[in-house]
């Protein structure tokens, strides 16, 4: 499935929207994640547990929005964004989200 963060896709038409499609994921670093990563923030840099973390958590996002825009019908998903947030201390909200449609060849 064609994932894109344009609104057209060259070499395609859209043909139907199929409306707004999306891909939430929670996550939390282990209590051992934390500490590492409190510790790091002592020294400064770049925060790898969390980087990892949220890595990890938009790949998953976009597969949960993958499945959904399926689910519809849809050949592609159009104008995909990322939307994040952070729940309570430990856990972080990632939401990948866009249109799904239908295509056919230009």
């Amino acid at each position: 499935m064609i994932v894109a963060t344009t609104e057209n896709l060259v070499g395609y038409r859209i043909t139907e929207s199929l409306g707004q499609v999306f891909g939430v994921v929670v996550r939390s670093r282990g209590l051992g994640g934390n500490i590492i990563a409190s510790l790091r923030t002592i020294l400064g840099g770049e925060i790898k547990e969390y980087t990892a973390l949220v890595e990890d958590t938009r790949r998953h996002a976009i597969d949960r929005l993958v499945r959904n825009a399926q689910l519809m019908g849809a050949d592609a998903v159009v104008m995909m964004r990322f939307d994040s947030g952070a729940i309570g201390q430990a856990m972080n909200e990632v939401v990948a989200y866009g249109t799904a449609v239908k295509l056919a060849p230009a």
